[in-house]
């Protein structure tokens, strides 16, 4: 219980750290410029293009508040002994997702630079991410815990692709000297299904389990 625990906790400060470098990365875009960071690796009539600046303002807008409030996902019963948090923090991180964050991400795959092969990841992640998401929210209503935890662990798997995306590539430039197209089309695929098989491996190993458990204890204090 306190190995598990503790890797959770690790977990959440890494995703609050990453989350203040999302605000500060974030922010600049807000002037909507459209030659702004990331947009300046597009062609200028795709930055300019409304419908991929709608899907790119969606995207990044919700993604960030998705972020933080699935930091408290992670703890549900560990911090917070009052559920009404992590269940106000669960409605916006679902609301966020299938109606913004993962929409927008639709949109934004069809603009993808890479090719088809970018296109397909990303368009496949954002459909993925509403489909894990919308089952978690489903099971939830029904009152039906473990298998709403089930696909929300799924969900935040997916999520935490934005932070796997940004250190696999890093690894993979600095410690395998892969080139810069290499390393795009391989982490567009194995930043969110890599996500997904680490997830499996962990219900394997009984995260299903260690959350079931720690929540009914805390309902037997």
């Amino acid at each position: 219980m306190k190995s598990g625990k503790a890797g959770i906790i690790f977990t959440g400060v890494v995703a609050l750290l990453f989350a203040i470098i999302m605000f500060f990365n974030t922010l600049p875009y807000f002037n909507f410029q459209p030659r702004q960071g990331f947009l300046n690796t597009k062609p200028f009539s795709t930055s300019q293009n409304l419908w991929f600046r709608c899907g790119f303002y969606l995207h990044i807008g919700s993604s960030l508040l998705v972020w933080i409030s699935g930091i408290f996902q992670l703890f549900p019963q560990l911090l917070f002994s009052n559920s009404k948090i992590h269940k106000w923090s669960g409605k916006i991180y679902i609301f966020l997702i299938l109606f913004f964050a993962s929409p927008g991400g639709l949109i934004l795959a069809q603009y993808a630079n890479g090719g088809l092969s970018a296109k397909i990841g990303f368009t496949l992640q954002s459909l993925v991410w509403w489909f894990v998401t919308f089952r978690a929210y489903r099971f939830i209503k029904q009152g039906k815990i473990k298998e709403h935890l089930h696909w929300m662990l799924q969900s935040l798997s997916v999520t935490y692709a934005a932070f796997s995306l940004r250190t696999e590539s890093y690894l993979m430039i600095n410690f395998f000297g892969t080139k810069p197209v290499e390393t795009y089309l391989s982490v567009v695929w194995l930043s969110w299904v890599g996500n997904l098989l680490l997830m499996q491996v962990l219900m394997w190993f009984g995260i299903e389990a260690f959350y079931l458990n720690f929540l009914k204890n805390t309902r037997n204090e």
